[in-house]
């Protein structure tokens, strides 16, 4: 018996991955034969029926930092929340502000969410709703004296989109505000059970987080992930989307810190309860946020800056009918002519189509993005030119 226990005891010292239920490979393979010789649109056609629309084009006595951008539609409306700041990203103006529209066409004016405040800056979260009610997410980043960059996430309600609650924390499962900032990306199984992540402290370590509350507010709790090693506070994958596979398996897509210009993917086969070991993806990227999600019919779709250095163009949306093989691409914007010119310097601002998110309404899937990371703006493109293929 004693060398039983010994043989079982060396298994688990040599084969952890075994225990974790891991798998040895990444969760998904991706077969575009994206053409880098043409960075500003690597060689792909443009999603057929795509139509572009801004949301906010700052003017000379507005905010010319906007970014985070995120869409979710409510009672016939479709929301979009950002943060903006008058010319510096993270600066101790920062606001978080939406606006509305009945068609994704025409916006309104837009809204401040916040105010600023001297001991914390608040930047968009996203959003979430059972049907009922509207809740936006708000990070909450408190002034930092010792350099770690973490905060904690709160939530305002409405049941009309005009009148909110004053802020409250999101709780995990025993009740308790959660200490991490959130992703941006919650979304629904078929089931019910919402799926994120949040970036947790010391520091921000990014961390799957599933919750069966339908208002999205309580009740989440971690995943079981082996996350990969920190630098400075930080995970090394961060920034997730995430999509399932035909097989009901949950992936989950992350940006790589360590500057491989591709991504890290982990999956879960019991609803984000355990997850495997993050492997990276031969998936180009630009090291930035990005989408993913499912369309009605279950395509699995993900949302980037394919460009495999740290340009952010084009925007593309990389499609898979199974979840396992993403093989056909399309543009959504374009390098080159496709790009307009910055027309305000800020700190860390930057030309190009940053942090994509993305949201089924209707017949379309709707993507947001920062053009230049001042101008508020979506894509749109109908959902049968991307499921019937």
């Amino acid at each position: 018996m004693e060398g039983y226990i010994k043989a079982i005891l060396l298994f688990i010292g040599c084969c952890p991955m075994a225990l974790r239920g891991q798998e040895p490979e990444a969760p998904f393979t991706v077969t575009v034969p994206y053409n880098f010789t043409k960075p500003e649109t690597l060689g792909l056609p443009f999603a057929e029926g795509a139509e572009t629309f801004t949301i906010f084009f700052p003017g000379p006595d507005d905010n010319k930092y906007n970014h985070g951008v995120v869409l979710f539609p409510f009672r016939g409306m479709l929301y979009a929340q950002w943060q903006s700041s008058a010319a510096d990203e993270d600066a101790g103006d920062t606001q978080v502000f939406y606006s509305r529209s009945p068609d994704g066409k025409t916006w309104s004016a837009p809204v401040p969410m916040t105010e600023p405040r001297e001991q914390e800056i608040k930047t968009s979260g996203g959003w979430w709703s059972d049907g009922d009610t509207l809740v936006a997410y708000l990070c909450v980043w408190p002034h930092q004296t010792s350099g770690a960059k973490e905060g904690y996430t709160e939530c305002i309600r409405s049941t009309d989109g005009l009148h909110w609650t004053a802020p409250e924390p999101v709780k995990d499962k025993d009740g308790r505000p959660m200490h991490g900032i959130i992703e941006q990306d919650v979304h629904a199984l078929p089931g019910g059970r919402l799926i994120t992540a949040f970036h947790m402290q010391p520091g921000l370590i990014a961390t799957p987080y599933y919750t069966d509350d339908p208002g999205g507010t309580s009740g989440w709790t971690a995943g079981t992930m082996h996350n990969m090693p920190v630098e400075k506070g930080i995970s090394r994958g961060i920034e997730p989307g995430w999509f399932y596979r035909k097989d009901s398996a949950v992936v989950m897509v992350f940006r790589d810190q360590q500057g491989s210009f591709k991504k890290l993917a982990s999956v879960s086969h019991d609803a984000g309860a355990t997850w495997s070991d993050p492997a990276l993806v031969d998936a180009p990227d630009s090291r930035a946020k990005q989408s993913a999600g499912n369309l009605p019919d279950g395509t699995a779709y993900m949302v980037n800056n394919p460009s495999g250095n740290k340009d952010r163009f084009p925007l593309v949306i990389t499609i898979s009918k199974d979840g396992f093989t993403f093989d056909k691409a399309y543009l959504l914007r374009s390098g080159g002519a496709g790009l307009p010119p910055m027309r305000y310097k800020g700190k860390y601002k930057r030309t190009g189509f940053s942090y994509p998110k993305s949201v089924v309404w209707g017949d379309h899937l709707y993507v947001s993005y920062a053009t230049n990371k001042e101008d508020v703006e979506l894509t749109r493109i109908p959902i049968e030119s991307l499921s019937d293929r």
